[in-house]
């Protein structure tokens, strides 16, 4: 199979709060935008994107309809720390507080209003104890 894109879309109850969300807070812009289906594209990386549905609607099989659960979704950013500073200053959520992981992150989590978890992640050089365990490519620097 060859892929042409890959995105995560949301089931959530409000969709335009959601959009909205992702618009104002991460940098997104809206692709296509309707009442029930809203695509969101980064406006700093093409290849970035998201998108928000309406959990009920009928294009979801009637046996799997309802709202997002036990996602997280993980964010690469250059500067996490002004990111968490900025993000703090509006209120959002802190879950998890900013701080250095010794498997290579420095990150912290935030949620949205529809309670999807956000990792916003920072690459680190991981401690001696994980360094085995990436390939050398993968390795952060």
């Amino acid at each position: 199979m060859k892929l042409t894109q890959y995105y995560p879309v949301l089931m959530v109850e409000n969709v335009p709060e959601i959009s909205t969300f992702y618009q104002t807070h991460f940098n997104f812009r809206s692709l296509f935008d309707s009442d029930w289906y809203v695509h969101l594209q980064s406006n700093t990386y093409e290849s970035v994107n998201l998108a928000i549905l309406q959990g009920d609607h009928a294009t979801i099989p009637e046996a799997a309809r309802g709202r997002a659960s036990g996602i997280l979704l993980n964010f690469e950013v250059e500067d996490v720390d002004s990111i968490y500073e900025e993000l703090k200053s509006k209120d959002l959520p802190i879950l998890l507080e900013l701080r250095d992981e010794p498997f290579g992150q420095r990150h912290f989590i935030t949620r949205d209003p529809a309670g999807v978890l956000i990792d916003v992640i920072k690459p680190i050089p991981p401690s001696a104890e994980f360094i085995a365990q990436f390939e050398r490519e993968a390795l952060p620097q």
